[in-house]
């Protein structure tokens, strides 16, 4: 699993009313790959650790790290990352880590990357790896929120769409901003079916998100012809 290190919190960012992207240096950072994560251990004075884990959600940048955090009801760690961890305080990680959920530059099929909520993290690395990358396969990242409140790497999503090759789509459940032609409601079989992303031409897939969520859009996926051996998945709560 590796071993603990310090990192020193440097910046935060907000995404949403509540979820924040922390910028982290960390001395001596390896590098990692797009998809990859860290595990986070806060030490209480009396002894008490909690461990939670947490997506990149950044390309690599040197000693530089992201990760971006939805506080959770009730949760130990969370709304503590979210907004008490105070810049300057230093915080133990432990990684990268994961080799399976990760996307590699070298790969050259297009890509179709579908997030729930959260889940969004890792695939925005992807995403964002591919797009300083001076050429590549095509990408879409067909991303599934309640509300446009709950956007995450708003600004940071609407520059990568400018570039050739890379799209996003957005699915809303409850409440869809003024303009959406797509009615709210869950994710269904046509948003997933996409003419550049046929089953044909045998692009990567990677899903992010709910266990419920992830379950539903891997089954779209191989029913819509989708390799399983090609559709990777990455699930939580």
């Amino acid at each position: 699993m590796g071993n603990w290190t310090t990192a020193q919190l440097v910046s935060r960012t907000e995404e949403s009313d509540t979820a924040r992207t922390l910028h982290l240096q960390v001395p001596n950072w390896p590098g990692h790959l797009s998809g990859q994560h860290i595990d986070v251990r806060l030490t209480a004075d009396d002894g008490y650790q909690a461990v939670r884990s947490y997506s990149l959600s950044a390309p690599v940048d040197g000693d530089r790290i992201s990760i971006s955090v939805q506080p959770a009801p009730y949760g130990e760690v969370s709304p503590y990352l979210a907004e008490e961890f105070p810049e300057g305080a230093e915080i133990e990680i432990r990684g990268p880590l994961g080799g399976w959920f990760v996307w590699r530059p070298d790969r050259v099929e297009p890509v179709l990357l579908v997030a729930g909520g959260s889940g969004v993290a890792p695939l925005a690395a992807m995403l964002r790896t591919r797009v300083a990358q001076s050429a590549g396969p095509p990408f879409r990242l067909v991303y599934s929120l309640r509300s446009p409140q709950e956007r995450w790497f708003g600004d940071a999503l609407d520059a990568l769409t400018d570039q050739a090759g890379v799209g996003v789509d957005y699915i809303y459940t409850r409440q869809a901003p003024e303009g959406a032609t797509r009615p709210v409601g869950r994710i269904a079989e046509g948003d997933l079916r996409l003419n550049d992303f046929d089953p044909a031409v045998g692009p990567l897939c990677f899903i992010c998100g709910p266990t419920a969520f992830v379950e539903r859009c891997a089954n779209i996926l191989v029913a819509l012809g989708h390799r399983p051996d090609q559709v990777r998945t990455e699930r939580f709560g």
